[in-house]
């Protein structure tokens, strides 16, 4: 087996080192890759959004498994592009529609409420609906949440204790695009008040395995404080998450989504991420 892995961060150098401990340094290769990569596998001059190069170099070194440890590679449709072309690389991830369920919080909602996973109250705006978006606003008790429905690269949610702070943190994100495209469309939602945890499951659309929890700090400051980071570190395991936590996340929240996917003809495999809070 030989595999290319896409991306650039610590995720992707994690998975390299692991994978290259199992098949070999010399069958591991990551696009662009980075300092810690080059360590344990052969670090790839090829954007992980450029598809076409990246197909090319996968032909000219044999490569028969893509996974991608970029979002953004999964929401441009890197499966899509490969599977167009041949059916002798297998890409490890959902397609560009399934992908959405990372990719797209509004989308993710959706998901949820037709699923029946509990989730916060919410809706979502667009610059046209900017007004509905104060009125929204208006009816609900400070902290006020704000997503980008995009990848922001971790940074696209804003919690806020101030209406008016919100309402113009509102119209930064969807006439000022703040977040560039990701903010086109804005999710509010009811704030939660609890403990935040990730629970990851390794799906092939049908079945799945979970795989350890961690507690995610994203905000940059000491104590907790200021604004969201792409994340500042993580623990695992996680002391709250007991056994009767564990099964009510388990029957409440992750077999309804795998059997979710395929109620919703979704052709996802990969990783889930479900980012909970216990309140």
């Amino acid at each position: 087996m030989r595999i290319l892995i896409l991306g650039s961060g610590a995720r992707e150098h994690a998975m390299a080192w692991k994978l290259s401990s199992e098949i070999g340094k010399e069958n591991v290769f990551v696009a662009p890759g980075n300092g810690g990569t080059q360590l344990c596998a052969t670090n790839v001059d090829i954007g992980y959004t450029e598809f076409e190069q990246l197909y090319t170099y996968c032909i000219q070194e044999n490569i028969d498994t893509v996974v991608p440890g970029s979002e953004d590679a999964i929401a441009q449709g890197v499966r899509d592009y490969f599977e167009e072309r041949s059916d002798e690389i297998f890409v490890f991830s959902p397609d560009k529609k399934a992908g959405q369920l990372e990719s797209s919080k509004a989308f993710a909602k959706a998901f949820m409420a037709k699923e029946n996973v509990p989730t916060a109250a919410y809706q979502k705006f667009t610059s046209e609906g900017l007004e509905d978006g104060y009125l929204f606003l208006e009816s609900l008790n400070a902290p006020y949440v704000l997503k980008a429905d995009g990848l922001a690269a971790g940074k696209g949610v804003l919690i806020l204790d101030d209406l008016d702070e919100a309402k113009a943190s509102l119209k930064k994100m969807l006439v000022d695009e703040q977040f560039g495209a990701a903010s086109s469309t804005v999710v509010i939602e009811e704030f939660l008040d609890g403990i935040e945890f990730s629970v990851f499951a390794l799906t092939d659309g049908e079945n799945y395995i979970i795989l350890p929890e961690a507690k995610d700090y994203k905000r940059i400051g000491e104590g907790d404080t200021g604004l969201n980071t792409g994340g500042m570190g993580a623990v695992s395991p996680v002391p709250f998450y007991t056994d009767e936590v564990k099964d009510k996340t388990i029957r409440k929240v992750v077999e309804p989504t795998i059997k979710g996917l395929k109620n919703q003809d979704l052709d996802f495999r990969g990783f889930v991420f479900f980012g909970l809070i216990l309140v």
